[in-house]
């Protein structure tokens, strides 16, 4: 283990005692490599790991054999063994000796079907610390709809509740997430939670840079796709000059390299936080168009905080997208701008598309997890109109509405929600 590795003391006292060597090598070499990046990961991601290994030690042990014996023969048949997989070290040379085998649809089977035997114990310890939590999604005010047109794809799963909007579509959302109009500068329910809870319980994702103040407070996630607009820049510059100067021999160093290219601390205040940096600079370099689509960077955080960080608080607000310039090298990161000459136009109706598919898939995969079965209250909302859409448990109160309520009402009744 690499003497700059800090783990947990857990983890470690694990490791000493040879936990890792005894379970096969595809797995535990896999899990090894995950946690030689302890000083980056969220504390749900360590948590996750702790609990894995200590179910696993604190198991009997011809249980533990006999559910990764299967796996044993199939890395046999694999030609596993200590020349092509040395322990403790796991590399994109194993990555290819996996995906070039002809056993390979029966590796990922076995392994699937020890988690699948794993996590629900793991859930089971995750569900019995469960506590109310929220996710608000927000749709921009120029999307050429009404809300009878909005979260087709999963409104059967919710309640429409009808709203009063206020007269000033500008208070809608200060309404809404504060409680008081705009002119007050209240504090949001996230800025709220964050104060409270411990760090990285709020997150605040959005495509433009109006719901929180970019300094943030307490231990509140502010990510937002335009405040990021100089490392972003700064990214597809350089993106663009590797690949034309041809300094990069293949994906593995293009890969090294771009593990280089960190936020500065003058890019963005996630600069100053190690995981959130490191978080942000993978969500802007793998996620596909996160670089260059405000929506598709909301939509793929959102997602990545959810499976990483597990937020108590979650607010989400989208915003209209410029339409795809065609022939734009998109894929290779190029500048739109720059690379055709033709003005950038906002595009509503794609937005709109886009929309439906994403607030489907952020709701499924919020639902993935444990944490948020049975006691997360998620909020559809479209700015200015007069409904949302809330699918909760049975006891979250909106529900119960029979007449349309104040956006500050539905504020209230999160924060009660969440006992604040």
């Amino acid at each position: 283990m690499a003497a700059a590795a800090k783990l947990s003391p857990t983890l470690q006292a694990l490791i000493d005692k040879g936990l890792f060597d005894r379970l096969p090598p595809t797995f535990s070499t896999f899990f090894f490599e995950q946690i030689q990046e302890w000083e980056t990961l969220f504390p749900a991601e360590r948590s996750y790991h702790e609990r894995l290994f200590s179910l696993i030690d604190r198991s009997d042990p011809a249980v533990v054999e006999k559910m990764f014996e299967p796996l044993r023969r199939i890395e046999q048949v694999m030609g596993v063994n200590e020349k092509n997989w040395p322990r403790r070290h796991f590399t994109l040379d194993q990555v290819d000796f996996l995906n070039r085998s002809a056993h390979y649809p029966q590796w990922r089977k076995t392994v699937s079907e020890i988690f699948a035997r794993l996590d629900p114990l793991l859930d089971e310890e995750t569900a019995r610390k469960g506590h109310a939590r929220l996710v608000v999604v927000i749709a921009p005010a120029e999307l050429p709809v009404s809300s009878g047109r909005m979260w087709l794809r999963i409104r059967q799963h919710g309640k429409r509740i009808p709203v009063e909007p206020p007269d000033d579509v500008a208070d809608y959302l200060p309404l809404l997430l504060t409680g008081a109009p705009r002119k007050d500068a209240a504090e949001s329910i996230s800025a709220k939670y964050a104060l409270a809870k411990e760090p990285y319980a709020a997150w605040s994702i959005e495509a433009g840079s109006g719901l929180s103040d970019p300094g943030g407070r307490g231990a509140l996630v502010t990510l937002s796709y335009d405040r990021l607009r100089d490392y972003r820049t700064r990214l597809t510059n350089e993106v663009t000059r590797l690949l034309k100067t041809q300094e990069i021999r293949g994906p593995r160093q293009l890969v090294a390299r771009l593990n280089e290219l960190k936020i500065l601390a003058s890019e963005g205040d996630v600069g100053r936080d190690p995981v959130l940096a490191e978080f942000t600079r993978a969500i802007l370099l793998s996620g596909n168009g996160t670089l260059l689509i405000n929506n598709t960077f909301v939509e793929w955080s959102t997602v990545q905080a959810a499976r990483r960080a597990r937020p108590s608080v979650t607010v989400v607000s989208f915003g209209i997208r410029n339409k795809i310039k065609p022939f734009t090298s998109l894929l290779i990161y190029a500048d739109q701008d720059k690379s055709n000459p033709i003005p950038s136009q906002m595009d509503t109706l794609g937005t709109y598309v886009d929309l439906e598919v994403f607030y489907q898939y952020i709701w499924q995969e919020f639902e993935k997890y444990a944490e948020y079965r049975h006691n997360t209250a998620y909020l559809f909302i479209g700015e200015g109109m007069d409904e949302l859409l809330a699918i909760a448990p049975p006891d979250f109160p909106l529900l119960a509405a029979k007449q349309p309520v104040r956006l500050a009402q539905v504020f209230g009744t999160i924060k009660d929600w969440l006992n604040l």
